[in-house]
């Protein structure tokens, strides 16, 4: 098995012993990240409107995926963590509007906290073809 790091400054760069995603040759498959609401040039969260910090995690994931080689289309499982569940909804919203159906497989976990004080975060698993 062979790695490949992924690795975009169009997102933010990693703030701890992670890399932004990871390839395994003959896979095809790329492992995502964590990504929080950070604004990529400044490393600091894009607000603490919890709606703005979704959709910079996203914009941010999508950076990576793009830097992998693939598109939104490409992921086959999303993981979304909360600080509070009570805005599951909202964050709901939002991925329903910016991920392309069929939608991935999916898990949602809340959590006590996140770094950077960030209200959400997202991870995902791309399969290339």
């Amino acid at each position: 098995m062979s790695k490949q790091i992924i690795h975009t400054d169009a997102a933010p760069a990693a703030v701890g012993p992670y890399s932004q995603a990871v390839a395994v040759t003959g896979t095809k498959t790329v492992y995502l990240s964590g990504q929080i609401g950070l604004e990529p040039g400044t490393g600091d969260l894009v607000s603490e409107n919890f709606d703005a910090q979704v959709r910079q995690a996203f914009a941010n994931m999508t950076a990576v995926i793009q830097e992998a080689g693939g598109t939104l289309n490409d992921i086959v499982k999303l993981t979304l963590f909360l600080t509070d569940l009570n805005k599951f909804t909202a964050a709901n919203a939002i991925m329903a509007e910016l991920i392309p159906q069929p939608f991935p497989a999916r898990s949602t976990v809340g959590v006590a906290s996140l770094p950077k004080g960030a209200q959400f975060e997202v991870e995902a698993i791309l399969v290339l073809a």
